[in-house]
């Protein structure tokens, strides 16, 4: 963590509310202004007109560069860094094909801190400040994980992905060594600097009851963490599930049913949800993380988001890499649109980006420390190029408003967009001048 103040001037964006309940007037804008870092945190945003640079603070002009929250990606497997872009699966064959012989790799802990140092440099490259990850079944892979994460000072969540069933031999594991690994890594790991664990049955599929009864029973153990896994991503997997567990109501039941149910649960992707299963999401206040590229890419669906967001589901936006084809928050936010579209609602540019900080922030209960600008919270930033490419540059001087600035770098924007990224206050690139 970086110690003393910079002051940073750029054009700033911050959230007061909810876009999608209150729309553009839970959004402040500052076409001039200033952003005051002090110890690792935002200690002052407004005007610049209005802030007297405190003595011997570093001073950064951004001009037009936009000043915001970094991105929160609260669904991913950093494992499946090497496979992204794999050809032609869906989701059974690609876990098969391409998953799971990769992540048998992370029995190797040098390979699993290779790959953890290329995941965090391509995150951070792309603005993400933030991220909860799977591991492998391998505690190497979290080590390697958190590891890293430590080192670079990010707030960062992981867990030991538990499989004792429908996996290769290489990457299964049992109720009991699923129940104990986690509760080491847990107790080694989670409250250690900025650093969360995660309870991770990978899916129903791959846990069997006495498994899933298992990480339930430690969920119970430890309140305190986050618990992940996957939900209603396939028809085809639905189908599987409704086999394996005969005596379930629904897919969510096989969860429920073992303790694996709670506001502090994570579901990712949850697009072919029954009626039941919304209800009880939304009574448990659960998180859903929606995964729009990958889910496009596997070919799974597409995620109701304005319906479920108009029930009062907590939702945030993830990359899901690997099945995810992107590493950028920025095409993430353009695929989430582009669904919305071809669901028949057009989301505001506000309403992206509220859904990839805040909303992510939300979902891993850390919305008090990250995923906005605004005093006391942590000072994970990124600083956006609004004209970035020559295409986005041509779109953005002809817009008159500051979201018309804003759209284009959301849909045609990259990691180009991304001039710089600000760790716990510590500038982490060297885009500054």
């Amino acid at each position: 963590m970086e110690h003393g103040s910079t002051l940073l001037f750029g054009q700033t964006l911050s959230f007061s509310g909810d876009p999608f309940s209150e729309g553009i007037d839970a959004v402040s804008h500052h076409r001039n202004g200033a952003v005051l870092i002090e110890n690792g945190k935002v200690s002052w945003v407004g005007p610049a007109d209005h802030v007297t640079p405190p003595a011997g603070s570093k001073t950064i002009q951004y001009g037009d560069k936009l000043i915001m929250a970094g991105f929160v990606d609260p669904h991913l497997h950093y494992p499946q860094t090497a496979i992204i872009a794999s050809w032609g699966k869906r989701l059974i064959e690609w876990l098969d094909t391409y998953t799971f012989p990769e992540e048998m790799r992370f029995a190797d802990a040098s390979y699993a801190r290779m790959i953890a140092e290329r995941y965090f440099d391509l995150a951070l490259g792309a603005g993400t400040t933030s991220m909860c990850s799977y591991a492998t079944t391998h505690p190497e892979s979290v080590d390697a994980f958190f590891q890293e994460a430590q080192q670079r000072g990010v707030r960062a969540y992981a867990g030991k992905t538990c499989m004792d069933r429908n996996a290769p031999d290489g990457l299964s594991d049992t109720a009991q060594s699923a129940y104990d690994d986690s509760k080491r890594l847990a107790q080694s790991w989670h409250g250690k600097d900025r650093l969360g664990y995660v309870i991770t049955p990978r899916f129903s599929p791959t846990s069997s009851p006495k498994q899933l009864e298992a990480l339930g029973a430690l969920w119970a153990e430890m309140p305190g963490c986050l618990m992940q896994t996957h939900l209603s991503e396939q028809v085809e997997e639905i189908a599987w599930v409704s086999e394996l567990f005969p005596d379930a109501r629904d897919y969510l039941d096989t969860y429920e049913a073992h303790g694996l149910l709670g506001t502090k649960g994570l579901y990712g992707h949850a697009i072919h949800l029954e009626p039941r299963e919304r209800a009880r999401l939304l009574e448990a206040d659960a998180g859903l993380a929606h995964c729009p590229t990958s889910n496009t890419f596997i070919g799974s669906g597409l995620f109701d988001l304005k319906g479920l967001k108009a029930a009062g589901h907590r939702i945030g936006l993830a990359t899901d890499i690997g099945g995810g084809s992107s590493f950028s928050m920025l095409r993430t936010m353009a695929a989430t649109y582009e669904i919305g579209q071809l669901n028949g609602a057009a989301l505001h540019p506000a309403e992206l980006l509220w859904l990839a900080t805040c909303g992510s922030a939300k979902v891993l209960h850390a919305e008090n420390k990250i995923g906005n600008l605004a005093a006391g919270m942590e000072a994970d930033l990124i600083v956006l190029d609004l004209a970035s490419t020559p295409a986005i540059a041509q779109r953005h001087a002809a817009a008159d408003t500051i979201w018309e600035a804003i759209f284009p770098t959301i849909m045609m924007g990259d990691d180009r967009a991304i001039s710089d990224v600000f760790i716990a206050g510590a500038l982490v690139s060297k885009a500054a001048t």
